[in-house]
């Protein structure tokens, strides 16, 4: 089985769970209290992320959201006081890779497009409605264009269609302790 190491920054706290219970899962009222100020939208965009991931098999019955990693230690933010960062040795079939480019797109409530050609399509479509993405998904007014805005975002983990940049993080269920090789503080 193919291994890979990423890096994922976590409060301190999650280390006291992953001695007591051998593993840390992502759950709602965890992302609620360090995430006072997102909005209602940020928990829809996570449900549609853990309700659409490739690695549902993987997925243990008590996990509400995956968990970020980055692919590089560069790319993972540096750890700040009360936060830790853990360097982890996973099986390549338990992470999910997401284009950040792409979720990107859908955190600003956009439409994914398969090619330039597609996104001019679309563009040319809110232009004649006079409106953008936000409105369109964020209204009750525009349901076919909501409908194909939320169907482009099933692009997130399609390789095949890339926007520009190739940069991607991962996803996990999980955190399990055996898979930490360093802690930093």
């Amino acid at each position: 089985m193919a291994k890979r190491i990423v890096w994922t920054r976590q409060n301190a706290a999650v280390l006291e769970q992953l001695e007591r219970d051998g593993r840390f899962i992502a759950r709602e009222e965890f992302m609620r209290s360090a995430m006072e100020d997102t909005s209602e939208i940020m928990f829809q965009l996570y449900h549609w992320l853990a309700t659409h991931m490739p690695t549902q098999a993987a997925r243990p019955a008590d996990a509400s959201y995956p968990i970020w990693v980055a692919l590089s230690r560069e790319t993972c933010m540096p750890p700040e006081t009360g936060i830790v960062m853990l360097e982890l040795e996973v099986d390549e079939e338990v992470l999910a890779l997401a284009d950040i480019t792409k979720w990107t797109r859908m955190m600003n409530y956009s439409y994914i497009p398969l090619n330039s050609a597609d996104n001019d399509e679309h563009n040319s479509l809110l232009e004649r409605y006079g409106i953008d993405d936000a409105k369109a998904l964020m209204t009750p007014f525009y349901p076919q264009i909501r409908a194909k805005i939320l169907k482009s975002w099933e692009r997130l983990f399609d390789d095949s269609v890339v926007l520009g940049g190739a940069g991607s993080y991962g996803l996990l269920w999980e955190v399990r302790r055996e898979w930490i090789r360093r802690i930093s503080e």
